[in-house]
């Protein structure tokens, strides 16, 4: 007599339905010390709508002629997010989150405000997950769906790509040390800025400027240097390089 879904939310109100023989007329069927509520019944099949409950309950069908043997059922509780291992990313998605928390190995989707992927099972405290694109920059909650249930609580914000526009000043000396503002969109994220590539410390004013101060030179020697600013979604160059300009000489 198979029982199918064998598990489910302990919450109840899960359809399932109890297969087997001589099942017609079925006048009751325990989940454990509780009542389901039948909802179909033929020679071959009860359907039923599971009771509240937790841990693992041997479920039987009664009939005029008698009770049946036991099957089991197991309750799983509703999912317990922990940490997302990041809360923002680029609006194309792609990028892979790892979500822990209690309750995630029967995890089949995962929903990033009004759009859905599908899991991948670490361990039942560890499932990792690939972005689906966003609909919008912006903040979407995040929830898990499990047998168990749904677990919201989270929040994950979709980025667009920067754009950057010219650094004010314009130039500077090989030895560094000029204040530089940058303008652009998306800037909020900003994890590096770069003078022809060599990093340079920054500070975020707001998402659509950035603070940095002109690292030396690589090799010392005058020149220009593209800037460019990396988020989390991806970078942009400055349509005009830095150019650092040779010190005075006697």
């Amino acid at each position: 007599m198979p029982i199918n879904p064998s598990s489910g939310s302990s919450g109840g109100g899960q359809s399932v339905a109890i297969t087997g023989s001589n099942l017609s007329g079925a006048t009751a069927v325990h989940f454990g010390s509780k009542l389901a509520t039948i909802t179909a019944d033929t020679p071959t099949s009860v359907t039923v709508t599971t009771p509240a409950g937790n841990g693992v309950v041997p479920v039987t069908v009664t009939t005029p002629g008698g009770t049946s043997n036991p099957l089991n059922f197991f309750y799983v509780g509703a999912p317990f997010k922990s940490a997302l291992s990041a809360t923002a990313g680029p609006l194309g998605g792609g990028n892979i989150v790892t979500i822990t928390g209690i309750g995630l190995s029967t995890a089949t989707a995962v929903h990033f405000g009004a759009n859905t992927a599908t899991p991948t099972i670490v361990s039942d405290s560890v499932i990792t997950v690939a972005v689906p694109a966003g609909a919008a920059a912006g903040a979407v909650g995040v929830s898990v769906t499990t047998t168990g249930g749904t677990n919201n609580g989270f929040s994950y914000t979709y980025v667009d790509t920067p754009t950057i526009g010219t650094a004010n000043p314009t130039s500077g000396p090989a030895s560094g040390g000029t204040a530089v503002t940058i303008p652009g969109t998306g800037f909020a994220t900003t994890q590096s800025v770069t003078f022809g590539g060599v990093p340079a410390p920054f500070t975020v004013i707001n998402d659509t400027t950035v603070s940095a101060v002109s690292p030396p030179t690589a090799d010392g020697a005058p020149g220009p240097a593209d800037i460019t600013v990396t988020t989390v979604a991806g970078s942009a160059t400055s349509p005009t390089p830095f150019q650092y300009v040779a010190g005075p000489g006697i």
